[in-house]
Parts: C-alpha cells; structure tokens; sequence
C-alpha cells in the first residue's frame, strides 16, 4: 500500500502487454467470433483467436529495466505461459495511446 501512495503522479512509461493463445491451443471465444461474424454476412473470416491487451503505467525510465520488469510480471502473473504467449511495448507515457475509459472522441 506504501508503494501506491509513493507513486509518481505522471507515469514515465507504459507498457503494452499482448496476451494470445499459443499455435495449436484450442480458441473456443475465437471460433465463436468467427462464427457470430459469419452469422452477420461477414464471410471472408476464415479464422479468429481471441486474446487480451493489458496497459501499464510505470515509474521506470530506463526502457530496458521497465521491458525486463514487465516481462517478469507476464511470467509469474500476466499470462499463462503453459498455453499463452506474450509480446511486450515500451512506450514513453506521453507518446502512448491514450487508455480505454479516459476522456476522447467518440468512436462511430
């Protein structure tokens, strides 16, 4: 709890984990995707795998460290490396898309 109130008010970096299913994993979400879309006339998707995008904010600003620092936490936590993988951005916080929920324009 001590760590939360220390934290910087601006992140430094963020950080984008993407999280997927390995080659050769059974994606029932993403066959039900395909198929839904199909059922909307969308016919040209032959395949689909459901995944997960996690967004960061981190004190760190050495890339490298925040990269390493990351990479630990999809190991022990983030994904289940058994049948996940994962790929990891470092981005600077100014320069990162802005998160899902915060304030933009609306999208059509």
């Amino acid at each position: 709890m001590a760590a939360a109130l220390n934290a910087p008010a601006q992140p430094n970096l963020r950080a984008v984990v993407h999280v997927k299913l390995k080659a050769g994993v059974l994606d029932p979400q993403g066959e039900a995707i395909r198929g839904a879309l199909s059922g909307l006339g969308f016919a040209g998707v032959i395949g689909a795998r459901q995944g997960k995008v996690i967004e960061l904010d981190l004190a760190e600003t050495d890339a490298a460290k925040a990269r390493a620092e990351v990479e630990a936490m999809c190991r022990k936590l983030l994904a289940n490396t058994v049948i996940e993988s994962f790929a990891v951005d470092i981005l600077p916080a100014a320069a990162a898309p802005a998160r899902a929920g915060a304030k933009s324009a609306k999208r059509k």
